[in-house]
């Protein structure tokens, strides 16, 4: 009953609950190393006999080590692996079952599909088989290499790598009782906005039918944003601004090299953007494979398939938390910070207005996290609406209050839900402690909205209404919603086009 024939060969997952097996750590394509590193994704080798995938895979080249999650070791190649949750078979004959494949986050630079906050158990419940996955990271999966021919050396490495985990999905998940007719792709802020690039990107069409997106982060990059990078980076690897220089560079070099530029931009005034919270890498919009910025892409050629978002109420607030992102503290400090992303002059004062109690670094938290995740979210949103796509929003904007102070409705503190992973000791961070009754209630809605939109498109509320996850009424968002439009109409005359990442 654990076995299971993939197109390179038999596999033997384990069950990991009641109903519920787990095969994980399935190779979708090749070491990107040694010949192959900087470059599409291969196949991956076939192999006899049954292959035991009873654990995770490596996880891409990174510096973290998150709680609960294995950590990269230099010299671990077999990176591009994916993990299956599908219900136990035996005896029955039910139908196949509809495909959530789900994408990471992370700043383009870190975790992987083996954190406690994404197992699938919850999901298949919910009568879903669900795909997690790994791809190129940091400087291995995004970054620019100069003067080399693009198709040796593309941009954009980690989405070729989502690309080809969801022709994966294609050619193998019927196997695992799920319907390659069926897929809904999900990803949560680096993961989000991957979704996103999918759904405007000729390579992914098919591929996918729904979309979920929490809390995408925008814009992407530019060309020259990813060059200048590579330059930032070389320089710090002490290797030539060249692809045979960063071949000759190890990960483990690139990896570290990036770590002490991002130390360095924090660390410098006149960094520009990078200067309040420096993330190095994401996608470029480089005319090929991602013709533009998602929100630049004219509706119309966007993928035709139904789209679901969430962003959290006070997505800065965890960054502040976990200090990756600069105090602001004062006037002085909050307007260089709206010159340095070259926000509209009315932007900060309209924010005071509708928090005219508020500290410096709460306006501060309010327009970093609105700029970099809510506003983009919603617009991405609006752009898909507006092409006569079944679109849906939500926003989650659950909070608790501890002895040691308000724990927010803040990034990431939505996903622990959406997976029903609340017992997870590694999520207790995120929201505030051991999950109460009324948590799990609120999760056990956010899984069955997935489940739901997954199997038929429709989460359980209308086009028309925007889902406040965690309040008195879900159904209505009240005083709250009047206070979200206002600082969405602040956003009005903001162009994302001017907005350095």
């Amino acid at each position: 009953m654990d076995l299971f024939l993939t197109v390179n060969g038999q596999v033997r997952g384990r069950r990991t609950a009641s109903g519920v097996v787990a095969v994980l750590g399935i190779p979708y394509a090749a070491p990107p190393f040694g010949p192959d590193r900087f470059k599409a994704p291969r196949p991956a080798p076939a192999w006899r006999g049954v292959r035991d995938c009873v654990a995770f895979g490596p996880v891409a080249p990174q510096s973290a080590e998150l709680p609960g999650a294995p950590a990269w070791s230099p010299g671990d190649e077999d990176v591009l692996s994916l993990n299956v949750w599908t219900g136990e078979r035996e005896g029955t004959r039910e139908g196949a079952r509809p495909v959530l494949v789900w994408i990471h986050g992370g700043a383009y630079t870190f975790g992987s599909s083996a954190q406690p906050d994404f197992d699938g158990t919850a999901l298949v419940r919910a009568g879903l088989v669900v795909v997690t996955l790994n791809y190129r990271l940091g400087f291995e999966g995004f970054g620019h290499i100069p003067d080399a021919d693009g198709s040796d050396f593309p941009d954009n490495r980690g989405l070729l790598d989502q690309i080809a985990a969801l022709e994966w999905v294609r050619d193998n998940i019927a196997a695992f009782g799920g319907d390659p007719a069926n897929v809904t792709v999900a990803g949560q802020s680096a993961g989000a906005t991957s979704v996103a690039c999918l759904t405007v990107m000729e390579r992914a069409r098919g591929l996918f039918h729904r979309a979920v997106a929490h809390s995408l982060v925008g814009p992407v990059y530019s060309r020259q944003l990813a060059a200048d990078t590579t330059r930032l980076v070389a320089d710090a690897a002490e290797v030539p601004v060249t692809a045979a220089g960063l071949t000759a560079a190890s990960p483990d070099d690139l990896v570290r090299a990036s770590d002490r530029v991002a130390d360095r931009l924090r660390a410098d005034p006149a960094a520009g953007p990078r200067y309040y919270d420096p993330v190095l890498y994401g996608p470029v919009a480089d005319g090929v494979l991602l013709p533009a910025d998602p929100l630049a892409v004219d509706p119309a050629d966007r993928a035709d398939v139904d789209l679901l978002v969430c962003h959290t109420t006070e997505e800065y607030w965890l960054l502040d938390a976990v200090g990756s992102s600069k105090k602001i503290l004062t006037d002085s400090e909050l307007g260089t910070f709206a010159r340095d992303f070259g926000l509209p002059g009315d932007l900060v004062p309209a924010y005071r207005a509708l928090r005219p109690d508020a500290p410096v670094l709460d306006l501060y938290l309010a327009i970093f996290g609105d700029m970099s995740f809510g506003e983009y979210s919603s617009r991405f949103a609006d752009r898909h609406a507006h092409a006569g796509r079944r679109t849906y929003l939500s926003r989650f904007a659950r909070k608790r209050v501890t002895e040691g102070g308000v724990v927010r409705p803040w990034h990431c503190a939505d996903i622990p839900f959406t997976f029903g992973v609340l017992d997870a000791p590694e999520v207790a961070f995120l929201i505030g402690g051991p999950p109460t009754a009324e948590d799990h209630e609120l999760s056990r809605r956010m899984v069955r909205a997935w489940a739901d939109f997954a199997a038929t498109g429709e989460p359980g509320w209308g086009t028309d209404t925007v889902r406040i996850w965690g309040a008195q009424d879900e159904g209505d968002e009240g005083d709250q919603g009047d206070t979200y439009d206002g600082f969405r109409a602040a956003w009005r005359s903001a162009d994302y086009a001017r907005v350095h990442p």
